[in-house]
């Protein structure tokens, strides 16, 4: 039985005649300005003006547009890949181009063109996996529908493969001939009907990123290879304390310099939150190049004096934050509180506690944070590395005060987003500097600006106390995270600001009877914001390698303690909706100890660690070995497993589960932020370190699990597991646990 979608009421699917004879379909909002339709020459040449989804012209070709940013997750594959499997596209011959930012005029306010555009976030697939195939499907119906007037012949007696309608004769029309006449052929008013999982022809079949050739030949432009012709360079040197003041400056120097154009300060505006203002307060040294910016920058005389925030200390924080999990102080949040754990330790056989330390971190993308602008009578015209381009557009529209239609956010290939990228300081900064300056102007962070100004995640310390019963079942769990909540400023209730921090279905929760989870806030000036994988990532290491410990206590092989925990094959409800498929959970743990050789794990010479996670509808486990020769750790092998239901092109998640993993692992091994005298301490490779080649495995070995649900995201879903197999593989090759991160200066400390 063949699938049917529906769009929301505010959604619907458009046919458009494009120049030259072309076939265009797209989505369009409901309340969008009728009286401005997309204009034809933007249906043309102008790519960027694309403005809907598909465009199948008269030679045949077919031109897919990407909606969502891709940070390196490979969306710019795999979502015009659901489109074209519908559509029955050849894709040899699909060309994909990055949509801008999909907006119309709506009587002054904002309509966007694709709903929601977001990357980077594990959400572009699960989001657009309906309203991409209803595109594809009604592309595909109009071909058919032109064909059949075309060759006489019934539609429910032709097929469609490789951009080809195919006759029962065995006559055949490409779509390039059938483009012009289907454009001009009404929609139906019942919803199209989608393929059924056994025609799929490319989605679950494995291809090569459409970036990748450009991308290692070094072709791909980024933002920072765009230009406007007359478009002048700043740079920035911002206070080493967000609430610093200026307290001297001297320009000359800078201004000395030939082809130095001005010397401008920026203040943040206190009225709006994090994200959407300046950073801190900074001095932009304004020049004809890029390489005589950073001159003039380097050439200023100018001092800061700190705020209040010039007395905060990470170390500080942290021995604040241990005190208070310490105390018999009320949480900030009691985040979950299941069963009566309080009473549970009248059956305990054993107690089982510990404390775990994580250190701040900052985004480090290889992409330093970047944005050209030119506004001019026409409107605004940017390109942005941005994995939000409505929330870069909020920002420009506040400073420009310009209809939404005469603001164009245009988006290249991001060097990685991280999270960053969601927030926009540095899109109102280019703005303000352009408004000054009065010409096109392209921003620039160089890395050590991008290091010491960030929107940092806070560290964490959590608490931990288990009490397990005399058959092993692990019966309470009580767990107290201290952190400074992402949150903070940015709109949210003081009752909801434990959400950037703690996952209230967070394993285990679900599967301990007496289940308690407490989180304390921690007042920090230090700016904060969304970070990869949170609230997981932090907390599976510190769970992953407390189970891990509980079996040591137990004197139990840690994967039987994990099976114990997880239980039958059974959905155990989610707080909020859905429910957690332990027989999904289950399978990728024996999947990976099953690789991994775990039979033998007591027996190796090696260590051998594993750990497994549940996030958003999809399923991860890890399992590591280790070797060490004195100091010298070794990653032999990493195994990972993952469950996504769906999937859409199995070659790009292998190989976003494998850089994942990788980018986990160097997270562990070696990195860490501190503050000192409110100042952050790194800003540069050197003292802010990935892991090198040398740190990790040759390989990552990626299992992944078929299934038929609709697929799950998986932008860092292979991260919250590998940090705790990592650690546990440790534990079992040099009998340290390491509870403090990162893992390399912790171990040596220890051994």
């Amino acid at each position: 039985m063949s699938g049917q979608t529906r769009l929301s009421r505010r959604r619907f699917l458009q046919v458009l005649a494009g120049t030259a004879g072309a076939l265009i379909v797209g989505i369009r909002m409901a309340d969008a300005a009728d009286a401005a339709p997309v204009p034809m020459d933007m249906l043309g040449d102008n790519l960027y003006g694309l403005g809907l989804y598909v465009r199948i012209d008269q030679d045949g070709g077919v031109l897919i547009g990407a909606r969502d940013p891709d940070t390196g997750t490979g969306v710019a594959t795999s979502l015009p890949r659901i489109i074209a499997d519908e559509l029955d596209a050849d894709w040899r011959h699909v060309r994909v181009v990055p949509l801008g930012l999909g907006v119309t005029n709506n009587n002054g306010k904002p309509s966007w063109t694709y709903g929601q555009q977001v990357g980077g976030t594990g959400n572009s697939i699960p989001r657009a996996w309906r309203d991409l195939r209803a595109a594809g499907a009604l592309a595909r119906w109009l071909l058919l529908q032109a064909a059949a007037q075309q060759l006489s012949v019934s539609v429910d007696r032709l097929r469609t493969e490789k951009s080809t309608v195919i006759a029962p004769d065995g006559r055949r029309l490409g779509y390039g001939q059938l483009a012009a006449a289907a454009a001009k052929i009404t929609p139906p008013q019942a919803p199209v009907a989608l393929k059924t999982a056994d025609r799929y022809s490319l989605i679950g079949q494995p291809t090569g990123d459409v970036d990748a050739r450009g991308i290692v030949t070094g072709l791909t432009p980024y933002s920072l290879d765009q230009h406007f012709g007359d478009a002048v360079v700043a740079v920035l040197a911002h206070s080493p304390w967000p609430d610093g003041q200026l307290d001297q400056l001297d320009k000359g120097p800078a201004l000395a310099i030939k082809g130095v154009i001005d010397v401008i300060e920026l203040k943040p505006d206190p009225a709006l939150p994090p994200g959407q203002t300046v950073i801190a307060p900074a001095v932009a040294v304004v020049a004809e190049t890029t390489w005589i910016a950073l001159q003039g920058r380097r050439a200023l005389k100018l001092d800061w004096k700190p705020g209040a925030s010039g007395k905060e200390n990470s170390a500080d924080l942290e021995q604040q934050a241990t005190a208070l999990l310490n105390s018999d102080s009320a949480p900030t949040t009691r985040v979950r509180d299941d069963g009566e754990i309080d009473k549970a330790g009248r059956k305990a056989a054993r107690r089982v506690e510990a404390m775990y330390y994580q250190p701040w971190l900052a985004h480090a993308a290889n992409e330093p944070m970047n944005c050209l602008v030119r506004i001019d009578k026409t409107g605004a015209t940017l390109y942005v590395p941005t994995q939000s381009p409505q929330q870069a557009w909020t920002v420009v529209q506040r400073l420009t005060g310009l209809p939404p239609d005469q603001i164009d956010i245009r988006l290249s290939r991001i060097g990685g987003g991280y999270g960053r990228r969601l927030d926009h300081d540095y899109v109102a900064e280019a703005v303000l500097l352009a408004q000054q300056v009065k010409k096109p102007l392209r921003l620039f962070w160089p890395r050590d600006e991008d290091i010491t100004h960030d929107y940092y995640r806070s560290g964490f310390v959590h608490k931990f106390d288990a009490i397990v019963d005399a058959k092993r079942h692990i019966i309470a769990w009580n767990q107290r995270v201290a952190s400074a909540s992402a949150l903070t400023g940015r709109g949210v209730s003081s009752d909801h600001l434990w959400t950037s921090e703690v996952g209230v279905n967070d394993l285990p929760a679900g599967f301990v009877p007496n289940y308690r989870s407490d989180w304390f806030s921690l007042t920090s000036s230090i700016p904060r914001g969304p970070h990869k994988g949170m609230p997981d990532i932090a907390n599976a290491f510190a769970v992953g390698s407390f189970i891990d410990e509980i079996a040591h206590s137990i004197k139990e092989d840690p994967l039987d303690t994990h099976l114990r925990l997880i239980g039958e094959p059974r959905l155990v409800p989610l707080q909020g909706g859905g429910a957690i498929d332990t027989a999904r959970l289950t399978n990728v743990l024996k999947l990976v100890t099953d690789r991994i050789g775990w039979k033998d794990w007591l027996r190796s010479v090696n260590g051998l660690g594993i750990a497994c996670w549940y996030m958003d509808g999809a399923y991860v486990a890890h399992a590591i070995e280790v070797s060490m020769q004195g100091e010298q750790l070794t990653l032999e092998r990493v195994v990972c497993a993952v469950d996504v239901g769906r999937v859409i092109n199995p070659q790009g998640l292998e190989g976003q589960i494998a850089g994942a993993t990788l980018d986990a692992l160097s997270n562990t091994l070696n990195l860490a932020i501190t503050i000192k005298d409110g100042k952050v301490q790194q800003s540069s490779w050197k003292d802010y370190p990935l892991a090198s080649m040398a740190q990790l495995p040759n390989t990552v070995e990626v299992i992944t699990v078929p299934g038929d649900g609709d697929p799950a995201g998986a932008s860092f879903l292979a991260m919250p597991s590998a940090a705790p197999a990592l650690a546990n593989a440790v534990f079992r090759v040099s009998a340290v646990r390491v509870r403090r991160l990162p893992l390399m200066k912790e171990l040596l400390r220890m051994l």
